[in-house]
């Protein structure tokens, strides 16, 4: 006696197609190029997610060094500087004060000069 799939085939291509819902023309109505477009689609997803922690720590520096261009000080001295004084304030919070806290960012730089 032979085992039918079709269940278990409906509920694999009901849930590529969840997935791919809102794509383009086949990519959200065909099984073989929708299952080829979510699994693109997560690569990417993966990747992305890794590279993004990249993009927002080259963000806090450019941000940084241009708060600290004001004050006649590099981005690098600055750093140094920090943790020569022991002062655990990691990129994000430093980056956070120059845009919204300009105040206490300049109390900072001149404690730390």
């Amino acid at each position: 006696m032979r085992v039918k799939s079709s269940v278990t085939k409906r509920k694999r291509h009901k849930e590529i197609h969840k997935l791919t819902k809102g794509y383009w023309g086949a990519r959200s109505k065909w099984y073989k190029l929708a299952r080829e477009a979510a699994v693109r689609a997560g690569c990417y997803a993966y990747t992305h997610r890794r590279l993004k922690k990249r993009d927002f720590r080259r963000l806090w520096i450019i941000r940084i060094n241009a708060g600290l261009r004001l004050y006649d000080l590099s981005y690098s001295r600055f750093i140094n500087m920090l943790s020569k004084k022991n002062i655990g304030l990691n990129r994000k919070m430093l980056a956070d004060m120059v845009v919204n806290d300009p105040e206490g960012f300049k109390m900072l730089v001149e404690r730390i000069k």
